[in-house]
C-alpha cells in the first residue's frame, strides 16, 4: 500500500484555485492501493480527501488526518481516520515520516516546515508550480549537499500521477 502525503494551505489561506485542484487531484490519485496521509484539516488537506472520497477507487480507512490537536474534533468531514495527537506542529514529523512520497501544493510556514523535514529524511516531494507559496518557490531547488533532486517541480495531475 503506498502511502501519499498532502502539504499544503489550510482554510485561511487556501485560494479557491488550490482548493478545486485539490479535489480534482483526489480523485486522480485514489486507487485502491494508495492511501492518503494529511494534516487532517480544511484547505488543501480537506479538497485532496474530499476528491478522493468522491472517487470510485476509494474505500474505507483510506484518508488519514494527523491532527494538532488532542482530539478529532477539527477533522476535515472526509477523513476516515483522524488521530488526534496532541503535539501541536510537531505533527508534521508524523506525516513526513509516514508517507512514502509527498504532494507539495501552495503552503506557508507549516508546509515550509514539512518540506524541510522531508528532504532531511531523503524523501520525494512532488512540488506544484502553480499556486505559489512554498512548494512553488522550493522546486527544483536543492536545499543543502545532503540530497539532490528531491523537490520535483509538477504543473499538472497528469505529471503527479506519473510520478506516483
Amino acid at each position: 500500500m503506498k502511502k501519499i502525503g498532502i502539504i499544503g494551505p489550510n482554510t485561511p489561506v487556501c485560494s479557491e484555485d488550490l482548493y478545486y485542484f485539490g479535489i480534482d487531484l483526489g480523485r486522480e490519485i485514489a486507487t485502491p492501493d494508495r492511501i492518503i496521509i494529511c494534516g487532517g484539516r480544511g484547505g488543501f488537506m480537506e479538497a485532496v480527501c474530499k476528491g478522493v472520497k468522491q472517487s470510485s477507487g476509494t474505500f474505507p480507512s483510506q484518508t488519514i488526518g494527523i491532527l494538532p490537536e488532542d482530539t478529532a474534533e477539527k477533522a476535515n468531514p472526509y477523513i476516515d481516520i483522524a488521530i488526534p495527537t496532541g503535539i501541536g506542529l510537531a505533527r508534521n514529523l508524523i506525516i513526513i515520516n509516514t508517507a512514502d512520497i509527498i504532494i507539495a501544493a501552495g503552503g506557508g510556514a507549516g508546509t515550509l516546515s514539512e518540506i524541510a523535514f522531508a528532504w532531511q529524511k531523503n524523501k520525494k516531494v512532488l512540488c506544484v508550480t502553480s499556486f505559489g507559496g512554498w512548494a512553488a518557490d522550493l522546486a527544483g531547488i536543492d536545499l543543502d549537499k545532503r540530497a539532490m533532486e528531491l523537490l520535483i517541480p509538477v504543473s499538472s495531475i497528469k505529471e503527479i500521477k506519473e510520478w506516483l
